[in-house]
C-alpha cells in the first residue's frame, strides 16, 4: 500500500473544523507506532463528579477512575503496573489518599511475520 493510500485511509472521516488528523504530524509510519506499538493511556470510566450544569470549583469526598494503559509487545506488564501504581500513589496532590482498588496485567501483542 503506497503512503497515500495509506493517508487518504486515515483522512476519509469528517472532523470538526479547525482539528487536524494526527497522521498530519508524523506521517503513516509515526500513527502507526502510535497506536500499535506505544503505550497509551485511556480513561474507560468515572464516578463522583457532578454533572456539568452543577459542576463549580468545590471539594469532593470522593472520585474514582477506571484506567486502562495499553502497552507495546516489549514491555514487562508486572514491571508496567510497578510503574503505574508509583506514579499513582506517590506524592498526591494536597494529601489526598489513593487506593489502588483492582489491578490486572497483561502483556502487549505483536502478531509475528510469517
Amino acid at each position: 500500500m503506497s503512503q497515500l493510500k495509506g493517508m487518504d485511509l486515515c483522512t476519509k472521516f469528517p472532523i470538526h473544523d479547525g482539528c487536524k488528523y494526527a497522521i498530519h504530524e508524523g506521517g503513516l509510519k509515526e500513527m502507526y507506532l502510535d497506536n500499535v506499538w506505544r503505550a497509551s493511556l485511556a480513561i474507560t470510566g468515572m464516578s463522583g463528579l457532578p454533572p456539568i450544569a452543577k459542576a463549580g470549583n468545590v471539594v469532593r469526598s470522593a472520585t474514582s477512575v477506571r484506567a486502562s494503559m495499553r502497552l507495546c509487545p516489549t514491555t514487562d506488564p508486572q514491571e508496567a503496573m510497578k510503574i503505574m501504581i508509583e506514579k499513582l500513589t506517590k506524592d498526591v496532590p494536597y494529601n489526598a489518599e489513593v487506593t489502588i482498588l483492582k489491578k490486572a496485567g497483561g502483556p502487549g501483542w505483536c502478531m509475528r511475520e510469517p
